[in-house]
C-alpha cells in the first residue's frame, strides 16, 4: 500500500509539473533572442548563438554508416510519466540501491536491463547514462562497485584479468586507466557503439587527464564529469556481472523517476530552415514540440507547412536512421 501511494503521488507531482511547464508560444525577437512563454505565464529568453545549430544535411546518412545524429534535448513528460507508472516490487532504501524486477533475465547484459526498463534507442540510452550520472542517482565510484580484494590470479592469465587487474571499481576510476582501455579497445575493434557517440564525447574523454577531471567535479562542472563517467561505463561493460548492471539499472530508473520537470526546453536551431525547434526525447526517438521562424511573418502558411513537413521528415529520418544503426551494434556489444 506504501509504493501505490508513493507511486500515486509521484504521478500527481509529475502531471501538475508538465501542465506548469507546457510552452503556450515561442517567438524569434528582433533581437536575436528566443522569447518562450509557458502555460504558467512565466517566461524564458535563450540566446540564439548559444544554443545547439543543425542543418537538414547532417542526418542525410546512409543506414549502413557508422555515425548517427545526437540532439541534446530533454526527456518527454509522457515518458517519464509511463516509467513511473511501472510496477515495481520494492524500492531500494537509497537511490544507490538496486531495485528488484520480477524479470531477472534482462539483468544479464547492460543493454537489456536498461532497455526493459526506458525503451528507445542508443541517444535514449546515453541520455538516460547521462542523465542519472550528472543527477548523482548514479555513483559508479561508491561502496557498492567496487571490486573485492583478492591475490587470486586466473591460470592461465585471461586477458580481461590483465585489462581490469588494477581497477579499484567496475569501472576504471581514473583517467589513466580509462584512456588505456578506450586505446587497447580500438586497436582490437572492440569500440563498437562507443563510436557512435558524438565526437565531442570522445574528444572530452580522450583530452582530459585525471587532474583536469578533478577540477571538473571542483569546479560544478558535472555535464563534463558525466560525460567521461558515461565513457568510462561504457569501457567497462563488458566486464560487468550481473549485480552491477542490477545496480545501474536501477539508479537509472529511479533517477528518471525523480526527473524534475521544471528543466528548461532545449531548443534546437535548424539553419536550413531558420526555424527554432523545441524538442524532447521519448522512448521512439525526438519528437518536435514547438517550432517558430526568424521571418515568420513573411512566411505564407503555405511555405511554414512545407518547412514543418520537411522538418519533420528530418527527424523521421534520424529517428529511422538511429535505430536501425542502434540495433545493428549495441545488441551485438552488449551479447
Amino acid at each position: 500500500m506504501k509504493i501505490k501511494l508513493i507511486a500515486a503521488t509521484l504521478l500527481i507531482t509529475a502531471s501538475a509539473l508538465a501542465q506548469k511547464n507546457e510552452i503556450s508560444s515561442m517567438r524569434w525577437g528582433a533581437d536575436f533572442n528566443i522569447h518562450i512563454t509557458f502555460s504558467n505565464d512565466s517566461t524564458s529568453i535563450l540566446d540564439v548563438r548559444g544554443l545547439y545549430h543543425s542543418t537538414s544535411t547532417m542526418p542525410q546518412m546512409a543506414v549502413g554508416s557508422e555515425e548517427v545524429t545526437y540532439y541534446p534535448v530533454t526527456l518527454d513528460p509522457d515518458f517519464v510519466d509511463a516509467l513511473k507508472s511501472k510496477r515495481l516490487e520494492s524500492f531500494g532504501a537509497d537511490t544507490t540501491t538496486a531495485l528488484k524486477f520480477s524479470d531477472t533475465t534482462r539483468a544479464k547484459t547492460l543493454w537489456s536491463a536498461l532497455h526493459g526498463e526506458i525503451g528507445g534507442g542508443y541517444i535514449h540510452f546515453i541520455n538516460c547514462l547521462i542523465y542519472s550520472l550528472e543527477s548523482k542517482s548514479l555513483n559508479l565510484y561508491s561502496p557498492f562497485y567496487r571490486r573485492p580484494k583478492s591475490k587470486w590470479k586466473p591460470k592461465p592469465m585471461t586477458e580481461s584479468y590483465r585489462r581490469t587487474c588494477k581497477w579499484e571499481y567496475y569501472c576504471p576510476d581514473n583517467q589513466k586507466l580509462a584512456q588505456k582501455e578506450y586505446y587497447l579497445k580500438e586497436k582490437n575493434g572492440e569500440l563498437g557503439d562507443i563510436k557512435l557517440l558524438p565526437k565531442s564525447f570522445i574528444e572530452l574523454f580522450l583530452t582530459t587527464n585525471q587532474k583536469q577531471y578533478e577540477q571538473f567535479a571542483a569546479n560544478g562542472e558535472t555535464n563534463k564529469v558525466a560525460i567521461i563517467d558515461m565513457m568510462r561505463l561504457l569501457l567497462s561493460a563488458n566486464y560487468l556481472g550481473i549485480d552491477q548492471i542490477t545496480l545501474i539499472q536501477g539508479a537509472v530508473s529511479k533517477s528518471i523517476i525523480k526527473y524534475s520537470m521544471n528543466s528548461l526546453p532545449s531548443v534546437i536551431i535548424f539553419d536550413d530552415f531558420g526555424a527554432a525547434v523545441a524538442m524532447t526525447l521519448d522512448h521512439e526517438g525526438y519528437k518536435i514540440d514547438n517550432v517558430v521562424f526568424s521571418q515568420q511573418d513573411e512566411l505564407s502558411e503555405e511555405e511554414i507547412s512545407q518547412r514543418m513537413q520537411l522538418m519533420q521528415g528530418v527527424i523521421n529520418q534520424v529517428n529511422s536512421v538511429n535505430k536501425k544503426i542502434f540495433e545493428r551494434n549495441l545488441k551485438n556489444y552488449y551479447r
